[in-house]
């Protein structure tokens, strides 16, 4: 046994000791920064993205070793709260409610607050970590997502810290899961497999989602989990399954047009039934009359009434002040076209592209929430992983590349009125757009930054 582990070590050394330091990183980002800390942040998010880089790079087809070691740094993150984010606040605060039989759809923090046999644990601590902004708004988590805060919360047993780690523990075993299933679809196109680690290892999916308890990676559990169940022909599962990540997130009802193609008229129809009933089952025990109109009206306000790290409309935004045009009137009007442009990009994809094969249909999915990204006026950090995700079963890269940019509207969270420096963001759209365009212009036979196509041609050492 010590001969074997002299021998690994003088084998994998420098690995060894980038994996340490990366743990040591991660350590100092959950233990020792504060979000108003900018430099601080950035500091640690360029290195831990270079230390990803050469992890990869070593490592590659070591896939037990950096399975370890994605876990390893996952687990940094455990018994601590998060520091860049409140939202884990009202992910407990609707578990509660849903724990104690309440529908989280009916009513605001702000009313339920006032109640004075309020069932909610730690409901003052939870309202005031929530913020002003989501205590009047009603939630916008869909059905399977409350249904997870419920039984986190449960598990937390009415302490903070005691929820935070049972979200933690699930959000980890997502993205093992994220791993097992994208390693299988990856083979099941053709693609090399240590593509996966370019999720599993990046630094804003660990810290937004092991960090600050974002949900993404449940919704992606799913959604790639589908995705390979319909990729070996499992179509009707693969249905069920889609509808769950739905569930946990919206984002994939954007792709839903996508798939007559795919699947053509009949089997689409039968897809699009399947998911439908899922879909509905898991939302019957939260519907009432008030449901409807609420929850539209909270998703309504991402389109209208909030702005941060947006690319395509702070330039307009720029510009129509020029023209003395209000910037509050600018968003709802801004908010009303979008929607729009991503459902005629959404058709036009699904019309005119050869959505027949599996690997055509996600660079559809690819381009379709690339278009509604650079268009929307809300896209924080976590957004980007779905988009990381899909880049990893395509050719292009250049979402790993803003994964790493986006650190640059974190710069908003050292301000106390969270105003962002519009250089900074110039600087994270600028280098997308960018390197989007090489990667569009060198597609065909020429190299890309991370290595020739994707095709793999030597077999996993595992």
């Amino acid at each position: 046994m010590a001969n074997q582990l002299t021998t690994y070590w003088k084998l994998h050394r420098t690995p060894i000791l980038l994996a340490l330091l990366s743990l040591v990183f991660y350590h100092t980002f959950a233990y020792n920064l504060v979000r108003t800390d900018f430099v601080r942040l950035l500091a640690l998010f360029v290195a831990l993205f270079f230390l990803c880089y050469k992890l990869i790079q070593f490592e590659k087809w070591n896939f037990k070793f950096l399975l370890g070691a994605g876990i390893l740094f996952r687990l940094v993150f455990l018994f601590v709260e998060p520091n860049l984010s409140q939202d884990f606040y009202r992910f407990i605060w609707d578990g509660e409610l849903v724990h104690h039989w309440l529908n989280p759809y009916l009513e605001v923090p702000n009313t339920l607050i006032e109640q004075k046999n309020l069932v909610i644990a730690n409901a003052q601590t939870l309202y005031d970590g929530m913020g002003s902004l989501s205590a009047r708004h009603f939630s916008n988590y869909p059905p399977l997502n409350q249904l997870i805060f419920a039984a986190t919360s449960f598990l937390g047993a009415d302490s903070v810290l005691g929820s935070v780690i049972a979200m933690r523990v699930v959000i980890i075993l997502a993205d093992v899961g994220v791993f097992y299933f994208g390693r299988k679809l990856l083979r099941n196109l053709n693609r090399s497999p240590h593509l996966i680690f370019w999720y599993f290892l990046n630094p804003l999916v660990i810290v937004e989602l092991t960090g600050n308890l974002h949900f993404e990676g449940a919704m992606l559990f799913f959604f790639v989990s589908s995705l390979y169940l319909i990729s070996v022909k499992k179509w009707k599962m693969g249905a069920i399954v889609y509808a769950l990540s739905i569930s946990v997130k919206l984002v994939p009802l954007l792709f839903l047009p996508l798939f007559i193609k795919h699947f053509g008229w009949k089997k689409s129809i039968g897809f699009y039934t399947i998911v439908g009933i899922t879909s509905l089952a898991l939302l019957l025990p939260f519907y009432s009359s008030e449901f409807i109109d609420h929850y539209a009206q909270t998703v309504g306000l991402w389109f209208s009434n909030f702005e941060f790290n947006a690319g395509l409309y702070n330039g307009i935004k720029k510009l129509a002040v020029q023209f003395d045009a209000k910037p509050w009137e600018l968003i709802k009007i801004y908010g009303k076209i979008t929607p729009w442009i991503t459902i005629l990009s959404v058709l036009a994809l699904t019309f005119f592209r050869n959505n027949q094969k599996l690997p055509v249909l996600m660079g559809s999915m690819l381009w379709a929430l690339t278009l509604y990204y650079f268009t929307s006026a809300t896209v924080h950090p976590w957004y980007l992983i779905f988009l990381v995700t899909l880049c990893i079963f395509t050719e292009y890269r250049f979402a790993i590349l803003w994964s790493a940019a986006v650190v640059l509207s974190y710069f908003a969270y050292s301000k106390i009125d969270f105003k962002e420096n519009l250089w900074l963001l110039s600087i994270e759209y600028l280098a997308v757009y960018a390197f989007l365009a090489y990667e569009i212009i060198t597609r065909h036979g020429k190299k890309v930054l991370f290595g020739k196509k994707d095709r793999f041609k030597r077999a996993d050492s595992n």
